[in-house]
């Protein structure tokens, strides 16, 4: 997703106390960051962050990572977890701007991530442009690396074809499915789960049918 450059982005993120300007720092010891031994669970291509903000807000005791390439967006992302939690303290969330493919530069097994989300990630739909995507089998190696057998990999799109090469991709992972649905929003998972983001309400408001699927690790 394009965003359009903010001036203000880069100094208010210079003071945000949940902002991590060097990541690398804490790789292997990111509960020393978060000061506690809540589980620890990553977003991936966060973009403006009202997925982890919601998550992080509603679940105290679960640490939350997001991680984004665009300095403008986690910039956004910034603004919108200040909103949400108005005059409570940010104490479980961390915003990470980095590449996802040298995410083993700055978490490792000794993290514990206990669970990773992607939501609405670009689909780039041409063929010589999808090992970009974030599910593409070069990515779920890297995140292999962080999880245990049995931990998931929670993924939501609006795309139709990047949802269907998507479950290929998880199969040929060796990741195992679970609640796939074509329809979010009519099946039975329960949405508490799984928070609305703001792109996510615009494509259903389009009609577009939201995608959804848990992919589980196994033993390769």
């Amino acid at each position: 997703m394009r965003i359009r450059k903010k001036k203000w982005a880069e100094p208010e993120l210079a003071q945000c106390s949940f902002y991590i300007p060097e990541p690398r720092d804490f790789k292997g010891k990111w509960k020393s960051f978060f000061n506690n031994d809540n589980p620890i669970m990553l977003e991936v291509g966060c973009g403006k962050c009202s997925f982890a903000a919601q998550m992080a807000l509603s679940h105290p005791d679960i640490n939350f990572i997001a991680v984004d390439i665009k300095l403008d967006m986690l910039g956004v992302g910034r603004r919108n977890i200040v909103s949400l939690f108005g005059d409570r303290e940010v104490g479980n969330i961390a915003l990470v701007r980095y590449n996802v493919e040298q995410l083993g530069d700055i978490l490792s097994k000794d993290d514990d991530i206990q669970r990773i989300y992607i939501n609405f990630c670009n689909p780039w739909p041409r063929e010589k442009h999808k090992k970009r995507r974030l599910t593409h089998p070069r990515k779920l190696k890297l995140y292999r690396e962080l999880l245990d057998d049995g931990l998931q990999i929670h993924f939501k799109t609006d795309d139709d074809g990047l949802f269907e090469d998507s479950l290929e991709y998880f199969r040929e992972e060796k990741f195992s499915l679970s609640s796939v649905t074509y329809d979010l929003h009519q099946s039975d998972i329960d949405p508490e789960t799984t928070p609305m983001t703001e792109h996510e309400k615009m494509f259903s408001d389009e009609g577009i049918k939201i995608k959804y699927c848990v992919a589980t690790k196994i033993k390769k």
